[in-house]
């Protein structure tokens, strides 16, 4: 069948047949419909849209920049508002233009947007605006995001009893195409009862896709008859307050009444001959009901034959009394199903209370009859919970094997999930590669700082001494009201610049006021980076900042900045200002909480994924410089994640342990990591990373692959796939593919992105439907045990209940990539273990065997296409292959090509995985061997050769031969004990080497100068470049008096020659003429070898089966001393407090010990 033609401006520009839409397009679109259904009417009007974004309405303000060649033409003026009340406020603006005359417009239509706290905190805006009233041929539109689980938001939001509260009439959406159809009503109403028109969007509808009606006139919308006051009931000059409440309450929510029962807004979406029992619901709920009544086996004829109706409220408030009367009349009971509040249910509760007996039917909702909790009023629920509901509500008259059968998988599910322990390590989001935030978040030892809204809220729950958020805005104001009774005298208080600029600077003034002590740490990053990088909404530069607190009364200002000399002398801050670089932000904080009253610490540096955003697009400097890790010398202690936070700062497993390595595809330039205390750390300055090129030679018997069995979708039934990953990988983007795919074959599709905070390093789940017709689906997101597919593009997201719970061990595949991609959690212990082992147990037990495939996409898609962000299209290949995927690969093809990013390289990604799929041996044999590399060899005779010769190469063949005689008397004397044992003989291989060849100045000088840094470097890196080398040598460096800590310094491409000089000299190691051998760190790495090869020959004295375990512990203990000079010396203190617990417990076996130290 032909695909059908499909173009990216078909969302804004098509007026005839199904078009793609996601519901953040939805909102732009509707404004233009209005425009166009206005022009047909005669009516020359314009639209005004204002706001402030905040999720779930993250996206509209970059949908409308998207759109901003199509808005001119239809005469929308887009304005982002500086915050959410003054955008409400601007929006009374566009009514009050029809009030004088002058006008340019027969009127203007707006809507206002902002996230569920954004209408908490403009009440009063909204208020006025709603009272004041809507213009004829204007109107205006609210639009708020509720978050009912509080996915990305501090506080749930639900906005029914706000609306009801302001008396403003209220409309609530099910789906993309209601976010059309009830924004048409929603001006068209607004227009006819003269109030605002409040409309109410969750992440199940505004993160959502499916196609839509393109015809802009498919809605007829009926305007009923209604008995208006004389002087009618909109905006009008000279109007007064007490007229205003009385034309509120008395006409215009009556005309909005009026005007819902005409289009029939609140509608029955379920009928039968002979009802019995009625669910009422609205908006996403209401679209639950239907998905857990198909998932208990009950379809709509079978719902009209056991008599269940239901009637779905468009239009919550004001409610419609008569509407539930006449359908609630004469049934058995009533079901209420809604989210959150109980605001429905006692509408409902009322409006039936007077009906006589025998028409009255019984209500029930959050609780059933005998006052058991039916629904939770917490958090979110959907379908799984209200399929629960429901069967037992109509268990009395029906029952089946289906039901039953959900019922009881349900149950199951519960179960296992209550019995599963939680994962060690979880997805969680965390600050970006070189987030300033990494570094401006930090607090001195002895104070403690308190959160805000922004990505820095995120230093909350990391070791910071961060607590004590308040709502946007408020900032700091907390502070004086705990400040008179705090023993701690004074706090640190995060603030971002879109904060400062929405509303921010307001409790700065009154903490200045209230004279307190506290410190802003202004973060100024130039970007509004939670929501994806948009522009503050105004202009704001340092310089205005430290101007402004300066004019409010701040009695220090500092900046702080990664550049504190791009500042030219003549910038235009405040008098006082004085600029420190962030290495001395401690110091900073600490001078800062001695001075009385608000001081200001200005952080300026911008935020990492913007600049990595605008050095695409060729705004800003790229700078020629990249880190890189040389292994070798790398101790694996972690310092220099401790210093900079960065999760480009990966593991790298190689054969002497876990070191670190630079991840150059994701690395921002912060350049913090190298602050870290280690040797290891060289500037690449002039180069690139060399990319390899993609593997153009193709096995002959995976040149003509055969075409899969695409997945037949039976009427009915729809084709559920999850995919699982990390925000910025593009896993939203393999959601999007699919389903425009499927738009392309004229399938039917939904696709809901749940990504929450997720942009920041988080778990992304994308839940994708596909099926024969549209009505075949109904809640976009997967419910309990409904995925076909888990598309596990990241292993541990994949491992989570949210993505169990989808999985039936009878009807799900499950494909995961392998590969081990490091969390927000090993920046902050650089010692954590990725958990595979129980990722792959968790989800193999959930899906049971012969169904789940673990493949490492990342390491191929690396190495056959030079880039690892091709693994999500290899995945996608891979299951299209194995005939998981219910659309063909010419579509797929097709909306890649539309995608419009990486054409060539996404092709062949998703060829190679189809490939993998038919010969995974033979792809793997395509693979370059340098990315594809196994660990060398554990066996313990090879590993004793490779240490014997890196000791040979270190000082010689006689300290080999001390390493090789004592590790023959522990292999001797493991083998008499325990025969078929070589652990002991391991651990003490590992160990005995690791301390012998301790990294002194001669050591990392032979490893740097040996061949093999070199090798590696060029492996990586291509062009005409220079080095520079960061180094603290222990008898030149300077001491930073702040820390009492060597300071790094760089030393130039010379130092290359240097160190092979000095590697030549390793001879001098332990004579006379050793100068370094002298320092104290020295004498001590010496003294170690020699205690642990006593340490080995008494344990071998005492050596038996039963205590082998503990002795291999003991032999291990060097493990723990990692590092240089004074890390080094912290770990070495640890590891030796262990030590000696262990032997005491050795030595005095079956003693109760105090536990030892870890």
């Amino acid at each position: 069948m032909p695909l059908t033609a499909l173009s990216l401006d078909d969302k804004y520009q098509s007026e005839q047949g199904r078009i793609y839409l996601t519901g953040s397009q939805a909102l732009v679109r509707v404004a233009m419909l209005q425009y166009l259904r206005d022009q047909t009417a005669g009516l020359n009007t314009a639209s005004f849209i204002s706001g402030y974004r905040g999720s779930p309405m993250h996206n509209i303000d970059k949908e409308l920049w998207r759109a901003n060649r199509f808005l001119a033409e239809r005469a929308i003026h887009f304005v982002p508002g500086i915050n959410e009340d003054l955008a409400a406020t601007a929006c009374l603006g566009t009514q009050q233009s029809s009030m004088f005359g002058d006008s340019t417009h027969d009127g203007v239509f707006a809507m206002w947007y902002g996230k569920g706290p954004g209408l908490d905190r403009s009440i009063d805006a909204v208020r006025h605006g709603n009272m004041i009233g809507s213009s004829q041929h204007g109107g205006v539109l609210a639009v708020v995001g509720d978050d009912h689980a509080m996915k990305s938001t501090d506080v749930p939001a639900a906005s029914e009893t706000m609306f009801a509260d302001l008396q403003m009439p209220m409309l609530y959406p099910a789906s993309v195409q209601e976010i059309i159809d009830f924004g048409l009503y929603g001006w068209a109403m607004s227009r006819f009862s003269g109030a605002w028109t409040g409309f109410k969007i969750v992440a199940d509808t505004v993160d959502a896709a499916a196609p839509v009606d393109g015809d802009p006139h498919r809605l007829k919308i009926i305007l009923p008859e209604f008995e208006f006051p004389e002087d009618g009931v909109h905006i009008r000059a000279g109007d007064r307050w007490n007229f205003q409440e009385t034309r509120l309450r008395q006409f215009k929510l009556p005309a909005a009444m009026a005007f819902a029962r005409a289009n029939n807004l609140n509608r029955v979406v379920m009928q039968s001959p002979s009802p019995r029992i009625g669910v009422i619901s609205s908006g996403k709920a209401a679209v639950d009901v239907q998905q857990a009544l198909m998932e208990l086996g009950i379809d709509g004829d079978q719902a009209a034959d056991l008599g269940i109706v239901m009637l779905q409220m468009g239009m919550p408030f004001p409610f419609d009394g008569d509407a539930v009367r006449d359908f609630g009349a004469g049934l058995e009971e009533v079901v209420v199903v809604e989210e959150k509040r109980r605001f429905m249910e006692s509408r409902v509760r009322d409006a039936l209370y007077d009906l006589p007996d025998g028409r009255r039917p019984r209500v029930v909702g959050r609780q059933d009859d005998e006052g058991r909790e039916m629904l939770p009023g917490c958090g979110e629920f959907g379908a799984e919970e209200i399929a629960r509901a429901l069967a037992r509500r109509i268990a009395h008259f029906h029952t089946s094997e289906r039901i039953t059968a959900r019922i009881d998988f349900l149950e199951a599910k519960a179960g296992r999930a209550a019995q599963r322990q939680e994962m060690s390590v979880n997805r969680i989001p965390y600050f970006c590669s070189g987030c300033p935030h990494n570094s401006s978040t930090k607090v001195p030892a002895g104070s403690r700082g308190q959160g805000g809204v922004g990505c820095h809220f995120m230093a909350t729950y990391m070791n910071r001494d961060t607590d004590a958020h308040t709502h946007m805005g408020g900032e700091g104001a907390n502070w004086i009201g705990h400040f008179p009774y705090s023993k701690a005298g004074h706090v640190f208080q995060n603030i971002g610049d879109g904060t400062y600029f929405h509303s921010g600077l307001l409790a700065i003034r009154a903490c200045i006021a209230a004279k307190v002590n506290i410190t802003y740490k202004i973060l100024f990053n130039d970007a509004v980076a939670m929501t994806g990088g948009q522009p503050i909404d105004g202009e704001l530069t340092p310089m205005a900042i430290s101007r402004q607190v300066h004019a409010e009364g701040a009695k220090k200002i500092v900046v702080v900045s990664d550049q504190p000399d791009k500042y030219p002398s003549d910038a235009d801050f405040a008098p006082g200002t004085t600029f420190e670089h962030r290495r001395s932000l401690a110091r900073v904080q600490r001078q800062l909480r001695e001075i009385e009253g608000v001081t200001i610490l200005l952080y300026d540096q911008t935020c990492a994924a913007e600049k990595r955003r605008r050095r695409k697009r060729g705004e800003m400097e790229d700078p020629a410089r990249r880190l890189f890790v040389n292994d070798l010398v790398c101790e694996g202690c972690g310092d220099c994640s401790v210093t900079s936070n960065c999760m480009s700062v990966l593991p790298l497993h190689t054969d002497h342990g876990l070191k670190r390595k630079i991840d150059q595809s994701s690395c921002n330039k912060d350049y913090s990591c190298v602050e870290g205390f280690c040797p290891s750390f060289v500037s690449v300055v002039g180069g690139v990373p060399r990319k390899a090129g993609m593997v153009s030679e193709v096995p002959d018997k995976l040149r003509l692959l055969p075409e899969p069995t695409i997945p037949a979708l039976a009427g009915g039934e729809n084709f559920g796939i999850l995919i699982t990953g990390i925000g910025g990988t593009g896993v939203v983007t393999i959601s999007a593919l699919l389903t425009i795919a499927a738009h392309m074959e004229g399938k039917a599709y939904s696709t809901i992105d749940q990504f929450g905070m997720a942009q920041k390093g988080g778990a992304v789940t994308s839940h994708v439907r596909i099926a024969a017709k549209q009505d075949d689906i109904q809640a976009a997101r997967l419910s309990s045990g409904t995925a076909d597919l888990i598309l596990g593009c990241d292993s541990l997201v994949s491992a989570s209940e949210i993505s169990l719970n989808t999985i039936d061990a009878e009807r799900s595949h499950v494909l995961v990539n392998s590969h081990q991609a490091i969390t927000g959690q090993f920046a902050l212990d650089p010692d954590l273990a990725f958990p595979s082992d129980d990722v792959e147990m968790r989800i193999r037990a959930e899906a049971g065997p012969g169904k789940v495939t673990f493949l490492n996409a990342t390491r191929m898609a690396t190495a056959l296409l030079g880039d690892a962000i091709g693994a999500n299209l290899f995945m996608l290949g891979h299951a299209y292959q194995q005939g998981l995927i219910p659309v063909g690969a010419e579509a797929i093809e097709r909306a890649i090509e539309m995608n419009g990013v990486a054409i060539e390289m996404n092709k062949a990604a998703f060829l190679w995985g189809r490939r993998a799929a038919v010969d995974l041996e033979a792809v793997e044999a395509q693979a370059d061997p340098a990315h594809l590399a196994d660990m060398p060899d554990d066996d313990l005779a090879a590993l004793m050769e490779r240490r014997k010769a890196d000791l040979t190469a270190y000082q010689g063949r006689r300290l080999a031969r001390r390493y090789e005689a004592l590790l023959g008397q522990v292999q001797t004397r493991e083998s008499e004990v325990m025969a078929d044992s070589e652990n002991l003989s391991k651990a003490v291989a590992r160990n005995l080497f690791k301390l012998m060849a301790y990294k002194d100045e001669y050591e990392v000088a032979r490893l740097y100068s040996d061949g093999r840094f070199k090798a590696a470097l060029e492996s990586q890196f291509e062009g005409d470049y220079t080095l520079a080398f960061h180094l603290a040598p222990p008898l030149w460096s300077k001491t930073n008096p702040e820390t009492g800590l060597p300071v790094k310094r760089d030393f130039g491409p010379w130092m290359g020659g240097a160190m092979a000089w000095l590697a030549r000299l390793r001879f001098l190691r332990g004579t006379p003429l050793d100068i370094f051998g002298r320092t104290e760190e020295r004498r001590i790495e010496r003294r170690l070898i020699t205690e642990y090869s006593t340490m080995i020959e008494e344990i071998l004295s005492g050596l038996k089966a039963e205590n082998l375990s503990l002795a291999i512990r003991l032999a291990q203990i060097p493990e723990l001393i990692n590092g240089y000079g004074h890390i080094k010396v912290r770990h070495l203190e640890d590891a030796m407090a262990l030590r000696d617990s262990l032997l005491a417990e050795w030595r005095n076996p079956g003693r109760s010990l105090p536990e030892a130290a870890e």
